[in-house]
C-alpha cells in the first residue's frame, strides 16, 4: 500500500477544487482586468474567492491580497511593512525557529540597516514571552511570529504575545505566518491582535502557486511587486484566476465539519506517537499530546540518519520528510532542532511525519510496522 505522510510539504488537491481550476483554465479563462464580459466573469470568481477566504477569518474581502503562495506572502508582509514604517523605527522582532521565507527576509533587512531581535524558544519550541516583553521598545515597528512550526508542530502563544506587544508599543505591527496553521485552527486576526497573516493554498488541498496575505485595513504597507497596478497596486501582475478560485473553494472546504476533521487528525497523531514510542531510541520532539498542531509529528531515531530512513521508507511507498520540505533539497542544520536543544546526533536522525484529513489509520499502522522493522536493521547496518 501507499502511505503519504508528507502533507506539511504539500497536500493532494481536492477533486472539487481541481474541477473548478480546470473550468477556469478552459471555460471562464478571461483576464480579470479586461473590461469585456469574459473579464467581468473572471473578476466575479476573484471577488467570490476573496469573500470566501475573508469569511473564514471574520475579515473583509478588501483585506485579502492574493499572492503566489506563502513565501511571497511572508516577503510582502515583512518587507512591505518594514519599508513603509522605517521612519518610525528600524527594529524588528522574530524567532529563532522561523521558516526560511521569514528568516532569510530578516537577514536581507539586516543588510538594509534594520536591527533584528531573535527570540529564543524552550525545549518544546515555544517562545519566551518574558524575552519578548523585554525586546519590544519604541523603535520596534514589526514582530513576525509563526503560529505553527513547520518542523515540530509547536503552537506559539500568538494572542498572548500580541497583548504583550501592544501593551509595550501600541504602534508595533504583528505579522503571523499561518501557513501550517490555517485550516487546522480557527484564526480570527482582529480578535487575536494580528495585523497581517500569511496563508498558502497547497497546504489545504488547494492548488500550488497561490496564497494570500490578510492585511488589516489601514495597516501601513508598501508593495514589493510593481507593474499594472492590480489588487489596488499592492500586488501587480495578471491575476491567477484559476488558482484564486481554487484557493477560495479550498478555504471553504478546510473549515467544513471542522471539529470532526481536527479530531481525526489528533486521533492519528496520538496513535502514531504511542506506536513510535515502542521503538527503542525513538524520541518525539516538541510538546506532547494535544499541545501541538494536530497534523505534524517530529521523531528522532537515534543511530539512523534521516535521509537513509527516508529512502528506506520510500521503497515501501511511505513518503515522509527529513525536515522542512521547502529547504530539503539543500541539506543544512535545522535552526528549529538546534533551538530546542536537540543533540546534534539526533538532529541528523529526525523525520517529520505529517497527516491530512484524508490520511487513514491503515497508513499509520503500515508505517509503524515498517519503522519497527527498518529502524533496528538500519541501526545495525550503520554501526558497521
Amino acid at each position: 500500500m501507499e502511505a503519504y505522510l508528507d502533507n506539511s510539504a504539500t497536500t493532494k488537491c481536492s477533486e472539487t477544487v481541481k474541477d473548478l481550476v480546470v473550468n477556469m483554465l478552459v471555460k471562464d479563462y478571461g483576464n480579470a482586468s479586461s473590461m469585456h464580459m469574459k473579464g467581468v466573469e473572471a473578476e466575479a470568481f476573484v471577488k467570490e474567492a476573496a469573500a470566501r477566504v475573508a469569511k473564514t477569518l471574520r475579515a473583509s474581502e478588501k483585506e485579502i491580497i492574493f499572492t503566489s503562495g506563502g513565501t511571497e506572502s511572508n516577503n510582502l508582509a515583512i518587507i512591505g511593512a518594514a519599508m513603509a514604517n522605517r521612519r518610525s523605527g528600524m527594529h524588528l522582532i522574530t524567532t529563532s525557529v522561523e521558516h526560511p521565507s521569514v528568516r532569510n527576509v530578516m537577514l536581507y533587512l539586516e543588510e538594509q540597516g534594520f536591527r533584528i531581535t531573535y527570540l529564543n524558544v524552550d525545549q518544546e519550541g515555544i517562545i519566551d514571552l518574558k524575552q519578548l516583553r523585554e525586546a519590544v521598545c519604541e523603535d520596534t515597528i514589526l514582530v513576525s511570529l509563526m503560529l505553527v512550526n513547520n518542523e515540530i508542530g509547536a503552537v506559539e502563544p500568538v494572542e498572548e504575545a500580541a497583548r504583550i506587544i501592544h501593551e509595550k508599543n501600541p504602534g508595533t505591527l504583528i505579522h503571523v505566518d499561518a501557513i501550517q496553521a490555517y485550516g487546522k485552527f480557527r484564526i480570527f486576526p482582529k480578535r487575536m491582535g494580528i495585523d497581517m497573516l500569511s496563508v498558502s493554498g497547497h497546504k489545504i488541498h488547494g492548488p500550488k502557486g497561490i496564497g494570500f496575505l490578510y492585511v488589516k485595513e489601514k495597516t501601513k504597507i508598501k508593495p514589493v511587486v510593481f507593474g499594472g497596478g492590480q489588487q489596488k497596486g499592492m500586488r501587480s501582475g495578471t491575476l491567477n484566476t484559476p488558482g484564486i478560485a481554487g484557493m477560495g473553494l479550498a478555504a471553504v472546504e478546510a473549515y467544513e465539519d471542522f471539529e470532526e476533521k481536527i479530531e481525526h487528525l489528533y486521533t492519528l497523531r496520538e496513535a502514531f506517537s504511542e506506536g513510535v514510542k515502542e521503538i527503542p531510541g525513538a524520541r518525539v520532539n516538541g510538546k506532547p499530546g494535544r499541545g501541538s498542531a494536530p497534523q505534524i509529528i517530529s521523531v528522532s531515531f537515534e543511530g539512523v540518519r534521516s535521509e537513509v530512513l527516508l529512502h528506506a521508507l520510500e521503497e515501501r511507498q511511505i513518503y515522509v520528510s527529513a525536515g522542512s520540505a521547502c529547504a530539503s533539497n539543500h541539506p543544512s542544520v535545522s535552526s528549529t532542532l538546534q533551538s530546542i536543544g536537540l543533540p546534534k546526533k539526533l538532529q541528523e536522525s529526525t523525520i517529520r511525519f505529517s497527516f491530512s484529513v484524508h490520511t487513514q489509520m491503515e497508513e499509520i499502522t503500515y508505517t509503524l510496522e515498517a519503522l519497527k522493522e527498518l529502524v533496528p536493521m538500519l541501526r545495525r547496518y550503520q554501526r558497521h
